[in-house]
């Protein structure tokens, strides 16, 4: 092919990736709407939709009044973290904190479950064992500790809850079907540390308390990083599929599991039917896998695969890196998003740095900067519409007349946190699919590592000693 061709033939393939991850304003309220029909079909009944919208048992968010010393437990990868927080009740919020992070050695992630609760139980009593004079625990009480566990589970109760499934590269068989809960309880009492789970919560969920323990007008959060998930306040008799008591509150906040959403409006491209078949959950997860950190890098690596296949666009063969699945990890991506400088440096060093591609004009550096504003934007812009379908469900994406109330979504996640670019686009999205009037009512605000605190938060507001302190 001579040079002038394959150059037609890449921006053929460009052109053609940009036009099918289009999402115009008309597209974008069609996710919103279906987002919002799914979130009802979840509630009505189980199983009734993609969206699992699991009922999370929790009804009392924090006031900011909660008081004494909790604790936190927060497992969700390979790492794991123990908090404590010591709270001085109203308007003095918290007094004090301190964590640790562990790792997991990687023969307990596919050992027995008493082999790794014995191993989080032994560092959670050490890091008690030296809580020091800054930390008061009531007198006559026993400590009390959320349990952050990110990980698919049933849950029966604000403190109980059956591991359906390991992910991220755990595999114990025999913690499958059990209680978490009994699981870290007895190998708690193995090490002889007398602590009660008062709350056992998904990471989500913990944004969720953390944002709302600050902030009061926080309904809903929302975690863009390597995964993607959203919870919400619900009205507890808009949920059809509970049975229970309804709570005093008459809420109940909803876990929705949103990555597993799915719609025909939701644009896809080959690039990403061809990502989630040679996935390791085909058919599952499809919106995560076009908004989420964990999959954006990967489809500019297919993007770029293909212009060198069919267009020799890195000269006659293709680099052997840019065969390699995941090699383009977002932050890589989103550097290469995010370079300013006049002649792309940074674009040119991370081709050869992490895909050993030297020799680039600024014309083909200005492809892949392209390239990666496409896919970032489409992300950006349809968990903007994610967002909308719950500000919908929720009955806050109109103003009401008279009214003043301020809606506040509570966001985290690497992605998020770290990705400008993405982040400008989410909220610019956001307030054009609101209009003027509305967003400057909805403010999305960063609620840094609520998932830690957010339980340790959860297991003041659901202690066993609440009735004693509000009396």
């Amino acid at each position: 092919m001579k040079k002038s061709g394959r150059w037609v033939k890449a921006m053929e393939i460009m052109k053609d990736f940009e036009e099918k991850c289009g999402t115009p304003i008309g597209k974008l309220r069609q996710v919103a709407d279906a987002m919002t029909v799914e979130m009802h079909a979840g509630l009505a009944s189980e199983g009734g939709s993609k969206l699992k919208m699991l009922i999370s048992y929790v009804y009392n968010l924090p006031s900011g009044n909660e008081k004494g010393l909790f604790y936190a437990l927060d497992l969700g990868g390979t790492n794991f973290r123990v908090l404590r927080v010591q709270l001085g009740g109203k308007d003095s919020g918290i007094v004090n904190q301190q964590f640790e992070e562990v790792s997991i050695p990687p023969n307990l992630m596919t050992g027995t479950s008493n082999a790794l609760f014995d191993y989080i139980a032994a560092e959670l009593a050490k890091f008690v064992a030296q809580e020091g004079m800054d930390f008061q625990l009531t007198p006559g009480r026993q400590r009390e500790l959320g349990f952050t566990f990110s990980f698919p589970v049933m849950q029966t109760s604000i403190a109980s809850g059956t591991l359906l499934r390991w992910t991220k590269g755990f595999s114990i068989d025999d913690t499958v079907g059990q209680d978490v809960v009994a699981e870290l309880t007895k190998a708690m009492e193995r090490q002889g540390l007398d602590m009660r789970v008062s709350a056992l919560v998904n990471d989500t969920v913990g944004t969720l308390a953390g944002g709302r323990y600050t902030n009061n007008d926080v309904v809903a959060a929302v975690i863009l990083g390597t995964g993607s998930n959203a919870a919400y306040v619900e009205r507890a008799h808009a949920i059809p599929k509970w049975h229970g008591l309804l709570p005093k509150s008459g809420e109940m906040v909803i876990n929705m599991e949103w990555g597993n959403f799915r719609s025909s409006h939701l644009p896809l491209t080959e690039y990403d039917h061809a990502l989630d078949a040679e996935s390791l959950n085909p058919g599952e997860q499809i919106y995560e896998k076009v908004i989420s950190g964990m999959y954006l890098g990967e489809i500019v690596r297919r993007v770029l695969c293909r212009m060198a296949e069919e267009a020799a666009f890195f000269g006659d063969t293709v680099p052997p890196k840019l065969k390699v699945p995941f090699v383009l990890r977002t932050p890589v991506m989103s550097a290469m998003h995010q370079d300013t400088s006049p002649d792309l440096k940074v674009v040119a060093n991370k081709l050869k740095d992490i895909l050993e591609i030297s020799n680039t004009s600024m014309k083909m550096r200005k492809v892949i900067f392209e390239i990666c504003n496409i896919v970032a934007t489409r992300g950006a812009r349809l968990s903007a519409a994610g967002i909308l379908g719950i500000l919908k469900k929720m009955g806050r994406d109109t103003i009401k007349e008279g009214e003043k109330q301020r809606t506040v979504i509570a966001m985290d996640g690497g992605l998020y946190e770290h990705y400008m670019e993405y982040r400008k686009c989410l909220e610019n999205s956001l307030n054009e699919l609101l209009g003027e009037e509305v967003s400057e009512t909805i403010v999305v605000e960063h609620s840094n590592d609520g998932s830690g605190i957010g339980a340790a938060l959860l297991a003041a507001s659901h202690s066993q000693y609440l009735e004693t302190d509000e009396s």
